[in-house]
């Protein structure tokens, strides 16, 4: 009975990690670049875009589809940096746990 009431406790403070490790990553913010910084987007841990960048030198009649390719690759740059941030975090939070493998967290 001891052993569950420990288990109980250490379920509700690893519940409480994770609460201050959203709310922190909701507070996280990565900028993503492409065409060596002409186009910058920043997005939030929520995956939200907050910012958008673009150097008014792109903007010539007939490339847009090259501005917007620059667009999407700086958007999927900082989501690749918000998720490897995310990830290291939940790693640190979990290191010493016996989690299965692959078993990804948060949920």
């Amino acid at each position: 009975m001891r052993d569950l009431m420990n288990l109980m406790g250490k379920a509700k403070e690893m519940q409480a990690k994770f609460q201050a490790m959203q709310e922190e990553i909701a507070q996280l913010e990565a900028e993503g670049q492409s065409g060596g910084g002409a186009v910058k987007v920043t997005l939030t841990g929520k995956f939200e875009m907050k910012k958008l960048q673009i150097d008014p030198s792109l903007f010539k009649e007939g490339e847009v589809e090259i501005l917007e390719d620059l667009i999407l690759a700086a958007h999927n740059d900082a989501k690749s940096k918000v998720e490897q941030t995310i990830q290291q975090r939940t790693q640190e939070m979990t290191a010493g746990l016996p989690l299965p493998p692959g078993m990804k967290l948060p949920f």
